[in-house]
């Protein structure tokens, strides 16, 4: 067992004469997937930034290249969780900058076909290699068997959580 202090340690040891029921354990725990959640997402927020994108740029390319490098608009916006109408605008723009191509559909005329492209992809890919470098590093101080465990916890909070329906 890593016996090692974080800042979390601190956190738990400023609260435990404060919250005198706080179970040190959970907070500890739900305080670190707070802090990596927050510091993975400022790692991607850098990498988005030395490529030009935003995070709605990212995240239309990401679900774009998720469907294989083609999708209509509407499967986009539905993938998205957003109205049509937004896709439209954030499709105008990655066009512009050529990460996507948008063509008439052969098999129906009202319907347009979208298709990342290959400079897309690869602005996509080198956007998701610094995010993954850094997950990689994280976990890699776990052993294969110990990311497993860990993963097998984690599902079973998220069930839990998404069993109230908020958590989807």
């Amino acid at each position: 067992m890593d016996k090692r202090r974080d800042w979390t340690d601190g956190h738990v040891e400023r609260w435990l004469p404060v919250l005198p029921g706080l179970d040190p354990e959970i907070e500890g725990a739900v305080t670190r997937m707070n802090k990596l959640s927050v510091h993975l997402r400022r790692v991607r927020e850098r990498s988005l930034a030395d490529f030009a994108l935003d995070r709605p740029e990212f995240d239309t390319l990401h679900k774009l290249a998720g469907r294989g490098g083609a999708a209509t608009p509407s499967q986009l916006a539905a993938d998205l969780d957003i109205a049509p109408a937004s896709v439209t605008g954030r499709l105008d723009g990655l066009e512009r900058r050529g990460l996507v191509h948008r063509t008439p559909s052969k098999t129906d005329r009202r319907r347009v076909d979208v298709e990342l492209t290959a400079e897309g992809r690869q602005v996509w890919l080198g956007a998701m290699d610094v995010l993954s470098h850094e997950e990689d590093r994280l976990l890699g101080v776990l052993s294969p068997a110990e990311r497993t465990r860990l993963n097998d916890m984690l599902r079973r909070i998220m069930v839990a959580a998404e069993t109230s329906g908020d958590a989807g």
